[in-house]
């Protein structure tokens, strides 16, 4: 998601058969998807929220 809550181009992230490798890759590249504009990430299965939201902020 943005700053303004729109949902980002979900092509920004591979898809994962499971949270641990999502968690990774999300981990790794952060930094990458707040650059880009990113402002929260939230991992789903199957289209449902598995996660809590996890904010991206540059510290």
């Amino acid at each position: 998601m943005d700053l303004d809550g729109r949902r980002l181009d979900p092509s920004l992230s591979p898809v994962f058969t499971a949270q641990y490798d999502a968690e990774q890759w999300l981990g790794e590249h952060w930094r990458e998807l707040a650059g880009s504009g990113a402002a929260a990430a939230t991992l789903l299965h199957d289209g449902t929220q598995a996660t809590p939201t996890i904010e991206l902020r540059v510290p």
